[in-house]
């Protein structure tokens, strides 16, 4: 296992994930997005994104005025840009399938991660769910799905957020968005999720 500065332990599942993004030096694809929220009617929107090692991933779309940064990325780089330490907590059933649950620990006040927790597929090296609780940003839920068992990058991601802690301008989805704001001012919990169908990846290695 990778020792940290104070002597701590970085699980070798999550160690060898890693190795494997690390394998791809870039990458881009094509996105279909629909925003799962009771208040705000929008119609499917389609995007691109890309990514290269050590950055986070840029999202451009005609379709919106802006996308929001935090969330969308599942390419691992905000959790293992800053030193951090593991915690095993042991194993649960996630949609019907047994995931190696891990908390991830910062190591560097840099971090903009106060906490994570990850939910790795042990068999097939890739994480299947996470759970991001961000020092500034609220809290956020990722479940990946992907199209073959030797895919490390997913065809699908579900998003799931606080809209009020993330702080998303209700403009950013574009002119043919309809908002029931009555209903939005009224909701006592603003949560959502951005449901993503991932397709058309070039990758680089």
């Amino acid at each position: 296992m990778m020792q940290t500065a104070i002597g701590q332990t970085v699980d070798d599942d999550l160690l060898y994930i890693k190795k494997r993004m690390d394998s791809i030096s870039q990458f881009s694809a094509q996105l279909r997005l629909d925003l799962d929220v009771p208040f705000i009617q929008m119609p499917t929107k389609n995007a691109s994104v890309t990514y290269k090692k050590g950055e986070e991933m840029a999202f451009s779309s005609e379709d919106f005025v802006m996308l929001p940064k935090r969330g969308l990325d599942f390419s691992l780089n905000e959790i293992f840009k800053y030193p951090f330490i593991t915690v095993n907590r042991g194993t649960e059933v996630l949609n019907g399938k047994k995931v190696k649950v891990l908390k991830i620990i910062p190591d560097d006040a840099k971090s903009s991660l106060a906490l994570a927790t990850l939910y790795l597929d042990v068999k097939n090296k890739r994480i299947l769910a996470s759970n991001i609780i961000s020092k500034k940003d609220g809290s956020y839920d990722l479940q990946m799905k992907y199209k073959t068992v030797q895919d490390i990058l997913p065809s699908h991601v579900e998003v799931s957020f606080a809209i009020e802690k993330l702080k998303i301008p209700l403009n950013f989805m574009g002119s043919d968005t309809k908002i029931d704001r009555k209903q939005l001012r009224d909701a006592e919990v603003k949560t959502g999720k951005i449901l993503m169908a991932i397709s058309e990846y070039k990758i680089v290695k």
